[in-house]
């Protein structure tokens, strides 16, 4: 019967490595849950010392099937070892999108609660995804947890993929033996987070298309059709009123410089982006973003929410309050937030609440500090902060519906008064020639 190496958790949480004679690994990995044990990891042993050196004899008439099985490793092993060289070089760029990883981690929270064991589970996974650099990423996991890496700790060495909030989780999920729930919890974060995005994005895509429209319509107005009636009531020459000459005014401009207005949203965004890495900038824009009107506030709740869900899930995972602390100020998205969170980090380090140094930011809503200060309190803190997290959600959603109702009306009056400020100044010019020809009949 094979013996199988596994690896486990305890009650405690302790890391065991144990060998258990079984018909397969499932069977292996039955009896370790029998004793209590949390399965992590299942490797077959590898056999007896090796036999010794078959004589001249032996050689040269090996039992049927011998021969095969002791020339069959070398090419069995070469083959996949230059197969994964080749797939690993295929894709080195670029980034996993958001989705697939809340996807493969869904998939892998499900695997690991139906008590499969995280190699088989990885490799599982990284089967089933399609070619690209997830897949690839996948791959070296599952090999460098197969080797004796922590989960947590070949996550890591993918840091634009996993992140310090996901490679905490998941090390806060070793140590506890809970893994499996951990995956869980961060697996409905991030759809959550997804959710939110998705509606944000959703939300503007209305007026964005809107404005383009409007905007292109209106430059071809004034580059085309508006020169044709200058040229006009030059011929006939026709007096002018202000709003007219105005109205060409704009028109010639445009004609002219038409480049530069196409350019200039390009350049603003790409200043906007040079002056946001440095510090005093980005600082400045975010505090912009918060006190915008109408976005202003979705843009608050937004990252109130953020901070509140994140924190309340590291610390219900068991990560420490520092540790916790200095992962939320680098996933928040707003160098304000951030700098709150660094102050608040340094009063509890020094034995602080949490509550007062938020307050002092003048970022967070009383009723946030509040609910903040009572969950200290009473010891549910991650609770607490969940339960803001989930209103600050229901009010992003509810403001971006307000939003939509008034951008409407807001957009439909300021295409209205574009369009009517164009018609009145052509028109105002042909009344007074029909005027004129009118006083000549008579």
């Amino acid at each position: 019967m094979p013996t199988f190496t596994v690896e486990a958790m305890d009650a405690k949480g302790k890391r065991i490595k144990t060998d258990i004679e079984a018909g397969s690994a499932n069977d292996a990995i039955a009896k370790v849950k029998s004793k209590g044990y949390k399965p992590m990891n299942v490797k077959e042993k590898a056999g007896a010392a090796p036999e010794p050196a078959p004589t001249a004899q032996a050689t040269a008439t090996p039992p049927p099937g011998t021969a095969r099985a002791q020339q069959a490793p070398p090419p069995v092993s070469a083959a996949p070892t230059g197969g994964k060289t080749a797939k690993k070089g295929l894709f080195l760029a670029g980034r996993v999108k958001h989705k697939q990883l809340t996807q493969f981690t869904q998939q892998l929270s499900v695997l690991m609660d139906a008590g499969l064991p995280i190699v088989r589970s990885l490799k599982i996974l990284g089967n089933q995804q399609k070619p690209g650099l997830l897949k690839n990423i996948v791959i070296e996991v599952s090999e460098d947890v197969e080797t004796g890496s922590s989960f947590s700790e070949a996550l890591a060495k993918h840091p634009k993929t996993f992140d310090k909030l996901y490679v905490n989780m998941v090390k806060a999920g070793e140590a506890g033996g809970v893994l499996d729930v951990i995956l869980q919890r961060l697996a409905g974060f991030m759809e959550r987070m997804e959710a939110l995005k998705r509606k944000i994005i959703g939300a503007s895509i209305y007026p964005a298309v809107v404005i383009t429209i409007a905007v292109a319509v209106v430059l071809a107005i004034m580059t085309f059709i508006v020169p044709k009636f200058e040229e006009v009531f030059r011929q006939v020459k026709v007096p002018m009123p202000g709003l007219t000459l105005m109205l060409m005014s704009i028109s010639n401009v445009i004609k002219e410089y038409w480049w530069a207005i196409v350019a200039f949203p390009f350049v603003m965004m790409f200043v906007l982006k040079a002056w946001g890495r440095t510090k005093g900038g980005r600082l400045t824009i975010d505090r912009l973003k918060l006190n915008a009107p109408l976005v202003g506030p979705i843009m608050k709740k937004s990252v109130i929410s953020r901070f509140c869900r994140t924190l309340g899930t590291l610390l219900q995972s068991g990560v420490p309050i520092l540790e916790a602390l200095a992962i939320v100020k680098n996933a928040t998205g707003n160098e304000v937030v951030s700098n709150a969170i660094g102050t608040v980090h340094d009063s509890i380090r020094e034995g602080e609440s949490i509550a007062e140094p938020l307050a002092a930011c003048g970022v967070f809503d009383d009723i946030v500090i509040n609910m903040i200060d009572v969950g200290e309190e009473t010891g549910e803190l991650d609770k607490m902060l969940l339960k803001i997290a989930d209103n600050y959600d229901a009010e992003v959603d509810a403001a971006v519906s307000a939003l939509m109702s008034v951008m409407e009306p807001i957009l439909i009056v300021g295409l209205g008064f574009t369009v009517g400020f164009i018609v009145v100044a052509l028109f105002l010019p042909l009344i007074s020639l029909l005027e004129g020809i009118g006083q000549k009949k008579h």
